[in-house]
């Protein structure tokens, strides 16, 4: 059985997601933006909040329990944006969180699955508007997937029924040539 844990590593960017200083102690920050995302779902700069509410609105309208944390400032690398995401899912179990920064985002959830996760990923850090990103993630989670087992299936039917026919044919045409001689 595997067991879940914190994470390990949180960036000290995340300090700017609820306006402290990088200086800051990292458990004060963590404790701010847990405190922010606890009030209204999201821990962000002012310039932000008033759009991203309209998100979180949006999504739970849609049956999604939005959290969203932006960071001003990019982390070297974006793997410490899902470690924030997940210590922000811990304390909220059920929701899905999106955690973005200029060109990174990082989410968490226990009901979409890592795939879907990394496709709204993608698509939510692909503007510069933090806003438009969040959107554009519910979104993403919310398109439907393509049919693939289905599809499968019918190819797999339809190659195998081409098959079949192909050998019949061959059959026929070798019994009309040894008719003919």
């Amino acid at each position: 059985m595997t067991t879940l844990h914190a994470p390990t590593y949180i960036p000290v960017e995340v300090c700017s997601a609820v306006g402290l200083d990088v200086g800051t102690p990292l458990d004060t920050c963590m404790a701010q933006v847990q405190a922010d995302v606890a009030k209204d779902g999201i821990a962000a700069p002012a310039a932000d909040v008033v759009g991203l509410q309209k998100v979180v609105a949006g999504a739970k309208d849609r049956g999604l329990d939005l959290k969203v944390v932006v960071m001003e400032k990019s982390p070297p690398i974006d793997t410490p944006l899902r470690d924030i995401a997940t210590q922000v899912g811990y304390e909220h179990p059920g929701s899905t969180v999106l955690v973005l920064s200029p060109g990174w985002a990082g989410s968490y959830s226990t009901g979409y699955d890592r795939v879907l996760l990394e496709a709204g990923q993608d698509v939510a850090k692909l503007t510069p508007n933090p806003v438009q990103g969040a959107q554009n993630f519910v979104d993403q989670l919310n398109t439907p997937d393509f049919p693939w087992i289905a599809f499968t299936m019918v190819l797999v039917f339809a190659v195998s029924a081409a098959a079949v026919l192909t050998r019949l044919l061959q059959r026929s045409a070798k019994r009309t040539a040894l008719l003919k001689t």
